[in-house]
């Protein structure tokens, strides 16, 4: 008499469903999966059943949770280039997907050593300090932080926490146009509250890019530092632009 075959676990079951329902695209990149009482009543378990199959898919990438929000189908990586002109809002467009921007912070504030020489200003002169969420279709996809050199632009952080764009608050100051000076990129960890605002795992992979913005007469206007999701996001180096 044989031995009877193992059984399949129920969440590796569920798991195998769902990721079918995936693969048919009956749930796309970007859409909520059903609540984990709703997926509970679907398969006859538990919600501990149920979580133990999404955790196995969002350990595959297959899917993430955002705190509060749910468990949403893995988006495919947005293409970001990083050239002479990187325009945010423009480049999500470009790509197909909806940006939108969260205001973290602004402060005016004494600039540091490395912001002084950046933005060619003189030591501990006043500088503008915007934080802030990058988002596709509702998702974070990096943290930044920009600064502005405060006797040039006086009145930035007002305009910034009212327009919300870079570029147009540097437009009403009256640079109709700037460009991307340098540009270095290294890889990091996200720390805790970095994870905690992109809704990803302490320790997860970063891509860090530093960089100087200058206008038409080469003059720094901005010293950035921006943090993508390492799954997120796809930097590509623009040619020429």
């Amino acid at each position: 008499m044989s031995a009877p075959s193992p059984r399949t676990p129920i969440w590796k079951s569920i798991a195998t469903s769902l990721t079918q329902d995936i693969s048919e695209q009956r749930y796309g990149p970007g859409d909520k999966l059903p609540t984990e009482a709703e997926l509970s009543t679907r398969f006859g378990v538990n919600r501990h059943t149920v979580r133990h199959a999404l955790k196995a898919m969002s350990d595959q990438g297959l899917v993430h949770a955002r705190r509060g929000a749910g468990v949403f189908v893995a988006q495919i990586p947005t293409d970001y280039p990083i050239g002479k002109r990187v325009r945010f809002h423009r480049n999500l467009e470009q790509a197909g997907r909806l940006p939108d921007k969260e205001v973290l912070y602004l402060e005016t504030r004494k600039a540091d050593a490395k912001e002084s020489e950046a933005l060619n200003i003189a030591p501990l002169e006043q500088v503008h300090v915007y934080e802030g969420l990058s988002l596709a279709d509702g998702q974070p996809i990096a943290l930044f932080q920009s600064v502005f050199p405060a006797r040039r632009f006086p009145d930035m952080a007002g305009q910034l926490a009212e327009l919300r764009s870079v570029t147009a608050a540097l437009r009403a100051n009256g640079v109709p146009d700037y460009t991307r000076a340098w540009t270095r990129l290294t890889a990091r960890r996200a720390t805790a509250t970095q994870a905690l605002h992109l809704r990803i795992t302490e320790g997860d992979p970063l891509l860090r890019s530093i960089s100087v913005n200058i206008d038409l007469e080469g003059h720094p206007v901005e010293f950035g530092i921006t943090w993508f999701c390492g799954d997120r996001v796809t930097l590509t180096l623009a040619q020429g632009d």
